[in-house]
């Protein structure tokens, strides 16, 4: 049984080097592959139950080993819906099972991919060049979290954003503890600061100070500028609101937003915010003012309901400035109007970003990661991506690694070291035929013993 077991363990061998060979081909063919995996390939030497000092020869078996967990090269891309993953996970995919009235329709299987070519197609959703749809988390426009906790297929709407009527403005600035108004004179008492004798109605009472038309002139130059920024009702409508600041005492200052620009008359043309802000020695608040509320704010009849200012902490304060004015360092509020889709990028955060012709952005999806506790026995598929199977277990969402935006992952198979393979592969496999060879010539000798 010698010779013939040879043979047997020498084609054993050559189907071995074969296995091998059709895994460095596929290596070497996909090495251009975005996210591609290569395949190794193992050897198991296979053994008859025999007595150690008689010990027979056996056979070899070819086994192929995954690298689903050994990264390509991370390389830029110039296109924004393009990622990469660094580190561990998979994206989360869906393949198509047909159309319907020009839409998809989905199979309801998730498969797992490092293939992170995603672009927007026809209807919106983000597809990968091999044709699987990404799946993510939906983002809550209000509260910024994702919304449910099974991802669904990632699909952009070109839905316009409504407009977002203003709640909240931040307001920040330093007040000049001697303001340079334009009625102000050193050598005269008080010409800095906005007294209530200087008109009909008293513009210093709180809530209810309000200032006529009639003396717009006298409140300007009894005040300071305090800024100004576009505020939106709810369609969206943009509202110019105008801030000036008076001095009413020593340590007192009250501000107040423009009614109406073209005021005359009695006609109201600027509001009192309704709040004094007392300063001490050293130019803070004194109380402390981290927010407060302008009621009904209405500018030329648009009402824009209650606005909050807030002020955030010791963010008000009274230092000395040369330039006497009132330094804003901060004015910003939270509206906007309605926009148009106007480009889809992904964040360095792993989250679908639409923005929009009106200057804003809104986070749309999470891209979910998905990782597995066995990723070497999951399921090769066609286009880059694996399937569960039951040694390689369910997905567990949230896995480790991140997302790298305007990135791909090329493959992990490298075309020298394949090389190198294929060299070793093709000795081993001509030196198997010789035992072949040979294995003949013995068995021809010994049929020739006859003759």
């Amino acid at each position: 049984m010698g010779i013939f077991g040879a043979m047997t363990t020498a084609i054993s061998g050559i189907n071995a080097q074969a296995f091998a060979l059709e895994h460095i081909s596929d290596n070497i063919a996909n090495s251009q592959t975005t996210g591609f995996k290569r395949t190794e390939t193992v050897f198991a030497d296979l053994v008859f139950d025999s007595q150690p000092r008689r010990q027979r020869g056996g056979s070899v078996q070819g086994l192929s080993r995954a690298t689903n967990t050994i990264g390509g090269d991370i390389k830029p891309s110039d296109v924004a819906t393009h990622m990469a993953i660094n580190g561990d996970g998979y994206f989360i995919v869906e393949e198509s099972s047909g159309e319907a009235d020009g839409n998809p329709l989905f199979t309801n299987i998730n498969q797992y991919t490092r293939r992170g070519d995603f672009e927007l197609d026809r209807n919106g959703f983000l597809v990968n060049s091999s044709g699987y749809y990404l799946k993510g988390l939906a983002i809550d426009p209000l509260t910024g979290n994702p919304s449910g906790g099974s991802p669904t297929i990632v699909e952009v709407t070109n839905d316009f954003l409504p407009a977002r009527i203003t709640t909240s403005i931040d307001y920040k600035a330093n007040l000049a503890s001697y303001p340079l108004t334009a009625n102000s004179d050193p050598d005269v008492t008080d010409s800095e600061k906005l007294l209530a004798a200087d008109f009909t109605i008293d513009p210093t009472t709180g809530g209810a100070g309000t200032v006529n038309g009639t003396e717009n002139t006298v409140f300007i130059n009894r005040t300071i500028a305090g800024g100004a920024v576009t505020a939106f009702d709810a369609v969206g409508s943009p509202v110019n609101v105008q801030f000036r600041w008076g001095k009413i005492s020593s340590d007192t200052w009250n501000l107040f937003y423009q009614t109406d620009p073209s005021a005359a008359g009695a006609t109201v043309a600027w509001r009192n915010v309704g709040t004094d802000y007392v300063f001490n020695a050293s130019g803070n608040l004194s109380p402390a003012i981290n927010t407060t509320t302008i009621t009904a704010l209405t500018v030329s009849g648009n009402n824009l309901g209650s606005i909050t200012l807030d002020h955030g902490s010791n963010s008000v304060t009274s230092f000395a400035d040369p330039n006497g004015v009132a330094k804003v360092n901060e004015l910003e509020q939270n509206g906007y109007a309605s926009g148009e889709l106007a480009g889809v990028v992904v964040s360095e955060s792993g989250r679908i970003v639409g923005s929009y012709t009106n200057g804003e952005t809104l986070e749309l999806f999470e891209v979910t990661l998905a990782s597995f506790n066995a990723d070497g026995a999951l399921k090769k598929l066609d286009g880059g991506a694996f399937g569960e199977t039951r040694d390689s277990g369910t997905a567990i969402l949230g896995a480790q690694g991140s997302i790298l935006a305007s990135r791909l992952e090329g493959a992990n198979s490298d075309i020298a070291s394949e090389f190198s393979k294929l060299i070793i592969t093709q000795q081993a496999y001509a030196a198997g035929t010789r035992i072949v060879t040979t294995a003949d010539q013995m068995i021809q000798e010994v049929l020739n013993m006859k003759r």
